[in-house]
């Protein structure tokens, strides 16, 4: 992201909600009301903006800097663009009431993972994903840590790249995870995925891992978190909390399209030995089922 430009209309919505839990109160209240009312915040002046937010200008200037901008003018301006690109609708995309009938849910539901994927691909920086994939590629051995909704992600990555023969193993237990991250050294890779990058099940077994010499990958929605703080290679995801649809719920889409895209980036460098992991896999499994359907067949 460049300094001086501050963050493209493209990706403004996923970097403002990205960095909201690391922002001071002050700088919350400010940015919410970014998100809240962007067209609001393009059109005040700072003294203006002051007045409606209950904020210096001081702490103004300061959250545009804190959300990538030279400062408030330059914030401006990426509003008034995302104004432009009608992105205002997709900044409040409607939350899920409890009286909604099924059809708003499934309109508002399909809204969040599009806007979550689009975010999470407008943020997710080519080099970087390159990089991760390069290590990821080399590595002896892959391990994945994650709880909850996060773990889910964490048990994909670990099946796919088993899939094309990488060794990789999930964990969503912090005593195995740590087990294992004690046992790891140069070569190795371990990845963490955490919405909040606050987890203290996932950051303990980093720490472990990056002391033994593991090379280290967060994915997690807050580039500012402790767990991004202790990975070299941070991807950043991107998700809309609502009532119904916690943080890590509601970012598990785009976790997973960052697992994907690592997984493809490993195959494509490793195509020979992963397309034959992969029709062996398939083989095995087809095998199987076919041998299951023999024997539930009825006489």
């Amino acid at each position: 992201m460049n300094d001086q430009d501050g963050p493209t209309p493209v990706n403004l919505v996923a970097t403002v909600r990205a960095v909201l839990p690391s922002l001071t109160p002050a700088a919350q209240a400010i940015a919410r009301l970014i998100l809240d009312d962007p067209g609001m915040v393009a059109r005040s002046t700072i003294t203006e903006f002051s007045a409606v937010s209950g904020t210096s200008e001081a702490t103004i200037v300061r959250t545009a800097r804190a959300l990538g901008f030279a400062g408030y003018s330059q914030l401006r301006f990426a509003l008034a663009a995302a104004v432009a690109r009608e992105e205002p609708e997709r900044l409040v995309p409607g939350d899920l009431g409890p009286d909604d009938p099924l059809t708003d849910v499934i309109a508002k539901v399909t809204r969040a993972e599009s806007e979550a994927l689009a975010d999470t691909a407008a943020q997710l920086n080519p080099d970087r994903l390159g990089a991760v994939v390069e290590a990821m590629t080399a590595a002896r051995r892959v391990d994945v840590y994650g709880v909850g909704a996060s773990g889910l992600v964490a048990a994909d990555m670990a099946q796919k790249l088993m899939r094309i023969g990488r060794s990789s193993h999930a964990f969503t237990d912090a005593h195995l995870a740590l087990t294992s991250a004690a046992l790891l050294g140069e070569g190795d890779v371990t990845v963490g995925v955490s919405c909040t990058g606050e987890t203290p099940d996932v950051i303990a077994p980093m720490r472990v891992a990056r002391k033994a010499g593991a090379t280290t990958v967060a994915i997690t929605n807050n580039p500012r978190s402790s767990l991004a703080e202790l990975a070299e290679h941070v991807l950043v995801s991107a998700g809309r909390e609502t009532a119904f649809r916690p943080g890590a719920l509601a970012s598990r889409i785009s976790q997973l399209l960052i697992v994907d895209c690592i997984f493809v980036g490993i195959a494509q460098r490793t195509f020979e030995t992963s397309d034959a992991a992969l029709r062996a896999t398939r083989g095995a499994l087809d095998e199987f089922m076919a041998d299951t359907r023999r024997r539930n067949k009825p006489s």
